[in-house]
């Protein structure tokens, strides 16, 4: 197989340009047919055609190389030849080629690094090692072409986009149903707000429907964490937990058990020593030994995580750094096909704050850059005592975000859960603060538009409002 794809290299075009991003060097275990690939390759990238035979001796005779592999790479330009052969089997054998030869170089190096021999890499690349081999293929989509693909763009339109909704009415009226695939999700609030209640509280409600939720902490222990979701499915205040017998508690976690077919997996990390690396390790290693796939991972939180690109020596900003951390995750959202959600704190400006902005993220603003969805949560000695929090939106990629930009809804800190409020609860809030009332202030409110008629009013109106 290695000389039948040498000679198409040399021979036919369409199949040199369908393949040449795919080959690797290393997939040609004999060196001379290694170097003999190499030159072709190497030409064609550079002059965009393919060399001929006199070109490919040329280049072999200006090589340093042992004098059997040069004389091996003579023999193999020689019997080069057009094969004429059916190009759709080219590719399907050429991609089950390439298959094999990177299973077998992992394996090979997998080897050495189980041995020691490998003194760059331990145990834990193996999983991402394997995963990268198994993954080859040939990809042979170049792009959306916006006339000819018009069609099926249509269909992705209409398409009914799998979502994981809330358990919350205005949070899923705010995201059109839920949370997408390939996203992440940012909450935003001030020490003791309730950032850990709100994940711990979704990450029960998505369990219970039958999603399988990896919860990564860096703050709480993994049993803290679970205590708290407990007493959110147990319906319990969390002080009283310790309180059951072991019967009881054990009766209680087997009918949560009988309600769901997902699973839920804690993991603790060192508070600044994980990085999306390492959670890419996790969740293959999970697959691996608990056959358990993530439908949705919550990171608590963001900041307390490290960036895989960033060195430890490095002299890097807490913008650049906590920008890198929260691109990283949102990669391994797309990598892995499903929502992350995670935190982060308000800088000093925005502690005690009652209406929290975007430039009240600490460390880094670069966080509302690449998250898809952002919220702050509010709280006051008002809503405290009316149990109850502010959700602002602050950006949004699902919908407006003027719709519904401030509500409020339930909290219940003993038994950590949230609960949508009654309607009346809202009247106040929800449209606080839109463009719209922002400029009903300036027509309606004071002397500033007494002398314009209802028509210009709305006219100047619609251009705020854009």
């Amino acid at each position: 197989m290695e000389r039948t794809i040498i000679s198409n290299l040399a021979y036919n075009e369409q199949y040199a340009r369908k393949v040449v991003a795919y080959l690797k060097e290393e997939y040609f275990h004999d060196h001379a047919e290694k170097v003999v690939y190499k030159i072709i390759s190497d030409y064609f990238l550079k002059y965009n055609s393919l060399p001929t035979k006199e070109v490919i001796t040329v280049e072999l005779d200006n090589l340093s190389i042992p004098q059997q592999v040069f004389d091996t790479g003579m023999s193999i330009v020689q019997e080069l030849h057009n094969e004429n052969t059916d190009l759709d089997w080219l590719l399907e054998n050429t991609e089950s080629f390439c298959q094999d030869k990177a299973i077998y170089n992992t394996i090979m190096e997998s080897i050495s690094i189980i041995d020691g021999t490998d003194k760059q890499r331990d145990r834990g690349a193996l999983p991402e090692m394997l995963q990268k081999a198994l993954s080859v293929s040939f990809d042979t989509s170049i792009g959306h072409d916006f006339v000819e693909n018009a069609e099926e763009r249509f269909e992705f339109y209409n398409r009914v986009e799998e979502r994981i909704p809330f358990d919350l009415e205005l949070l899923n009226k705010i995201t059109n149903g839920g949370l997408v695939k390939k996203s992440i999700t940012v909450l935003l609030a001030g020490t003791g707000v309730g950032k850990s209640l709100f994940m711990c509280h979704m990450a029960a409600h998505n369990l219970m429907m039958g999603k399988n939720v990896l919860y990564i902490t860096m703050e709480m222990s993994e049993e803290r964490i679970a205590e708290r979701i407990d007493a959110n499915l147990m319906n319990i205040p969390i002080n009283q937990i310790k309180e059951l017998s072991q019967d009881s508690y054990g009766a209680k976690i087997k009918r949560i058990a009988k309600k769901t077919q997902g699973k839920l997996i804690i993991k603790e990390y060192p508070t600044g020593s994980a990085h999306s690396g390492h959670f890419r390790h996790l969740i293959n290693e999970l697959k691996t030994k608990k056959n358990f796939v993530p439908d949705i991972i919550y990171i608590d939180y963001l900041n307390l995580c490290s960036s895989f690109r960033a060195k430890s020596n490095n002299n890097i900003n807490s913008y650049t750094m906590v920008k890198m951390i929260t691109e990283e995750l949102r990669g391994l959202a797309i990598e892995f096909n499903l929502p992350v959600v995670t935190a982060t704190q308000v800088n000093r400006g925005g502690m005690g704050s009652s209406d929290i902005e975007l430039t009240d993220v600490s460390e880094s603003v670069g966080i509302t850059h690449t998250a898809d969805l952002m919220f702050a949560l509010i709280s006051t000695e008002e809503l405290d005592d009316m149990e109850q929090v502010l959700i602002k939106q602050l950006k949004n990629r699902y919908n407006d975000l003027n719709y519904y930009r401030k509500f409020v809804i339930g909290i219940d800190k003993s038994k950590m859960r949230l609960y949508d409020v009654e309607q009346n609860a809202q009247d106040d809030i929800i449209n606080a603060g839109s463009k719209d009332d922002e400029t009903l202030s300036v027509f309606d409110k004071s002397s500033f538009g007494d002398g314009l008629s209802a028509e210009k009013k709305d006219k100047i109106k619609s251009l705020f409002n854009s």
